[in-house]
């Protein structure tokens, strides 16, 4: 999975998209993240205790990876995510960088 847990993303797809945020969670297994403010759902939550009250609780719900794409730090837009190897031999470092500009991201 291309995109980690604090990547600044944009949704491309979706009834979220163009909206932008950061990846509070990743869920490799199923291929999803957790955006904060984007993909917001509404949870009714039943009194679990006697003598209080139900409420609404609005909290993110997990979007596919193939709906969200990394955001260039040059340019701001989407950016598809490509690895490269800094470095000759075994110190090499694999390292991810946003295919138009090349620069690196974090």
């Amino acid at each position: 999975m291309k995109i980690k847990k604090g990547d600044n993303i944009i949704v491309i797809a979706g009834k979220d998209r163009g909206k932008t945020g950061v990846v509070h969670r990743a869920l490799p297994k199923i291929d999803q993240v957790l955006v904060e403010g984007v993909n917001i759902i509404k949870k009714h939550q039943k009194a679990n205790k006697k003598g209080s009250v139900g409420q609404i609780i609005e909290r993110p719900a997990p979007i596919h990876i193939s709906n969200v794409a990394l955001v260039d730090t040059k340019s701001g837009k989407a950016a598809r995510v490509g690895y490269t190897s800094e470095g000759v031999g075994k110190e090499a470092k694999k390292v991810r960088i946003t295919r138009p500009s090349g620069e690196r991201t974090k």
